[in-house]
Formats: structure tokens, C-alpha cells, sequence
């Protein structure tokens, strides 16, 4: 039986999508914003240029989303997803950006997007690649990886002039998640589905009465900005190309765990016909970004912990955030006034929904047959995907090839789930007397059915 307030198809009355699709736009901007940030601060761009790519990241996100919600032709997984910039893509960027600027990180994005274009085509032969067992490994791995990043909103952030772990920190996002916790669980209508939005905006009132919030940046804003395609053109260096067409490859495998989330969110069946679309839409989407100045984009994880949370998987709410982002990135002022939410309101509202999906993965685990040989591939994988989640240094003296492809814990956490996979054999190890005494009798009976 579904528990989801909304299905798939569903369309839900216009202030309520309106708040929905607000609160979908809420959990991704942040991100959106992240990357030409972080990008433009390490190639030292001048503020305007930064402010250029800031526009047309919103803008190619929100054109991306609406495509990957609506469908156009067979481009389109039509689920509730929302595209955005991806860190997946910043170290590329910027070690292309260092030697041949803006235009060379949009050109080999634009060659670099053929490799999900092409790995489109060959989606129903790697769907079989991911049975129950992988799936909820990378499902679960999705959400760990997540974690961390709420974590650190909560405290505060890295920030110059940012007090990490202030009291004051950790006390509003608490605030933020209990708010959210008690709209979910006692809430009625509207109030259980914007649980998210509405636990923002109380803590964000809050922080305005404490004289957190700097409106600076908002007054100097631009009001309005017409998108620039090719602002900066483009160059097409080979090492460049490279570094991003393994960013792209990295990312098919990232993308795909979360289409099986999504799947395991909206009670859809992931079918590689399915999943070949939603790939598609993020190759083009990507190549089409590029070409209006846009790093590349790719699926947010993170908005499936607000489907999971809110039980609204209806795709025509997505597709409005994609409204909202396509006028985020056409009216600068707007991306402005959601930027001065503080980080810890956005850590207690983000801390629940990565768990959610966390808690969507750990339920795939639990159908997942109890035998040796998946408990070996479920705890290895994700004992490999933490171990690069929590200790980033991990890799730290491996070539910089290396790091890129397995710098990711969802990645890392999703390969070896495959290799191991179809490397273990499926008929399991006999067990001799003495073993069998110290096993529960329920999974020794499994084991002589599987035999």
C-alpha cells in the first residue's frame, strides 16, 4: 500500500504545489549557488564574472529540471528530480579552469557530456548490474554521504568569520529539526507536506530576531539579467576533456544510485528504458548548460530526501521549482534573498531529509535475501564508501586520476557493491557442525533452500 500523499501524476491545488515546489527550491539552491562559487573563488574571477556564472548556473538548472520532470521526446526520466550544479564536477573544473580559464571548463564540459549521452544507450544492460542488494547499498550510501554535509550547516559552516559549533549554531538548527519533526509527525494537509519550507521560515524568522541575517547582498543585487549564452566561449583542451569526461562518468554512477532512491521514494519501478532517459536528460542537460555558461548539472540527491520525508513525489511540483529556478537565474535579487538564509537553518531541515534516505536504503537492506554472500557485499561496500566519506585524506598521496573516480563514497560504495557482485559466486559456502550451532536456525534454513 503507497503511503505517499501525492503520487506521481498527481496535481495538487496551486498554493500548495506553489509551497512544494518552494520547499524543493529551498533544499537545492544552496548547493546550485556552492559551485560557480567555489569555482570562480579558485580561478579568481572578478565579482561580476562570478555573478555571471551564479545566473546562469540557476538558470540552466531550472531550464534542466523542467525538461527532466516534463519529458521532451526521450530525453527525461518525468519524475520528481531536480538539476543542479554538482560538486561531483568541481575538482575537473578547477584544474581545467587554472590552466585554460572559463572556456576551456564549458568546452570539455560540452565534449565531456557525450560520455552520459552515450552511456545512455547501454542503461538497460546496467540496470542489471544493480539488484536489491547493490541498490540499497548505494541508496544508503547516498543518504551517509549526505550527512556530513548537514552536519556542517548545522554547526555553522567553514566560513571565514564562521564560529563552527557555536552554541547559538547548534541550538537553531535543533530548533529547525524538532519543527520539522512535529509538522511531519502531527501535522495535517499542508502542514505534514511543507514540513520542510514551513521549518525554514520559522527558523529564519528566528534568525532575523537574533540580527543574523546581512541584506547587504540583497539591496546590491541586480533586479533583473538576461541570460548570456557563450558568454565567455568556449576552447576545447584534450586533458581538459578527459578530466571532465571522467567527471561525467563518475557522475552516471552517482546519478544512477539516486534514480534507484527515487524509484524506492516515488513506489516506481526503475526499468533501464526509465533510467536511460533520466541519464539522457542529464548528458544533454549538461551540454545545453554549457552552452549558456553553466557548469555542468546533474540529478540532486538531496531533494529525494524531501519526496521521502513529505510523501509528494508528483513531478508537476518539480517542474514548478524548475519555474522558480529558471526566475531565480533571470531576476538575480531573488537567488539573493534565499542565499541569506543562515547555514544552520538549513542544516536542521537538511540533517532530516538525508536521513530519510538513509532510512529508504536501510528498508531496501532489510527485502535484501539474508545470505553470506550479500551480508559480505552489503557491509564491505559500505564499509569502502564511509571510509572515503569520513576520512577524505584517505586519498590524498594516489595520483589525481585516481582520487576523481574514487574520491566519492557513493561511488566507491556503488562499485564495489557491483564488483563484488559478479565476482562471488551465488551458491553459498556449505557450513560444517560446528558453525551450524553458532547460527541462527532461521538463516541456516535460507541457506539449505538456496543450495
Amino acid at each position: 500500500m503507497s503511503n505517499l500523499l501525492y503520487q506521481v501524476e498527481d496535481r495538487p491545488p496551486v498554493l500548495t504545489t506553489f509551497l512544494l515546489a518552494a520547499q524543493h527550491m529551498l533544499a537545492a539552491l544552496g548547493g546550485i549557488i556552492a559551485v560557480p562559487l567555489v569555482v570562480g573563488a579558485a580561478l579568481k574571477l572578478p565579482a561580476d564574472q562570478i555573478i555571471t556564472l551564479v545566473n546562469a548556473a540557476l538558470l540552466g538548472s531550472g531550464i534542466v529540471t523542467l525538461i527532466q520532470c516534463k519529458g521532451v521526446g526521450p530525453v527525461g526520466i518525468r519524475l520528481p528530480c531536480v538539476m543542479g550544479t554538482s560538486f561531483a564536477f568541481v575538482g575537473a573544473a578547477i584544474s581545467v579552469g587554472l590552466e585554460h580559464g572559463v572556456p576551456g571548463i564549458l568546452g570539455s564540459s560540452l565534449v565531456g557530456s557525450a560520455v552520459m549521452i552515450v552511456g545512455s544507450c547501454f542503461m538497460p544492460q546496467i540496470r542489471k548490474l544493480f539488484p536489491h542488494a547493490v541498490t540499497g547499498v548505494v541508496v544508503t550510501m547516498i543518504g551517509l554521504s549526505l550527512v556530513p554535509v548537514a552536519v556542517d550547516w548545522a554547526a555553522g559552516g567553514h566560513a571565514p568569520g564562521a564560529v563552527y559549533g557555536a552554541p547559538r549554531n547548534l541550538g537553531i538548527a535543533v530548533f529547525v529539526l524538532a519543527t520539522v519533526i512535529m509538522l511531519v509527525q502531527f501535522g495535517k494537509g499542508i502542514l505534514s507536506a511543507a514540513a520542510v519550507v514551513i521549518g525554514m521560515f520559522v527558523g529564519y524568522l528566528l534568525c532575523v530576531a537574533l540580527g543574523m541575517i546581512d541584506f547587504t547582498q540583497v539591496s546590491n543585487a541586480q533586479v533583473f539579467a538576461l541570460p548570456q549564452p557563450l558568454h565567455y566561449g568556449m576552447t576545447f583542451p584534450v586533458a581538459g576533456i578527459v578530466a571532465m569526461a571522467v567527471a561525467f562518468l563518475v557522475t552516471m554512477v552517482e546519478t544512477t544510485g539516486t534514480f534507484m532512491a527515487l524509484g524506492a521514494a516515488t513506489n516506481t519501478k526503475m526499468r533501464g528504458k526509465t533510467l536511460a532517459r533520466g541519464i539522457l536528460c542529464d548528458g544533454v542537460g549538461s551540454a545545453c548548460a554549457a552552452l549558456l555558461s553553466s557548469p555542468p548539472v546533474s540529478t540532486f540527491a538531496q531533494n529525494v530526501g524531501v519526496v521521502s520525508l513529505t510523501g509528494v513525489a508528483s513531478r508537476h511540483v518539480v517542474a514548478l521549482t524548475g519555474v522558480m529556478l529558471l526566475l531565480a537565474g533571470l531576476f538575480p535579487v531573488l537567488g539573493a534573498l534565499v542565499v541569506t538564509i543562515p547555514q544552520p537553518v538549513l542544516g536542521g531541515a537538511g540533517l532530516m531529509m538525508f536521513a530519510m534516505i538513509i532510512s529508504a536504503g536501510v528498508q531496501l537492506l532489510s527485502k535484501v535475501e539474508n545470505t553470506k554472500r550479500n551480508g559480505i557485499i552489503m557491509a564491505v561496500a559500505i564499509g569502502c564508501g564511509l571510509a572515503v566519506t569520513v576520512r577524505h585524506e584517505l586519498l590524498s598521496q594516489l595520483p589525481p586520476f585516481v582520487k576523481e573516480i574514487f574520491g566519492h563514497g557513493i561511488t566507491v560504495g556503488a562499485l564495489v557493491a557491483v564488483t563484488l557482485n559478479l565476482v562471488l559466486p551465488e551458491r553459498p559456502v556449505e557450513l560444517d557442525e560446528d558453525e551450524e550451532e553458532e547460527v541462527p536456525q532461521a538463516f541456516l534454513a535460507q541457506e539449505r533452500e538456496a543450495a
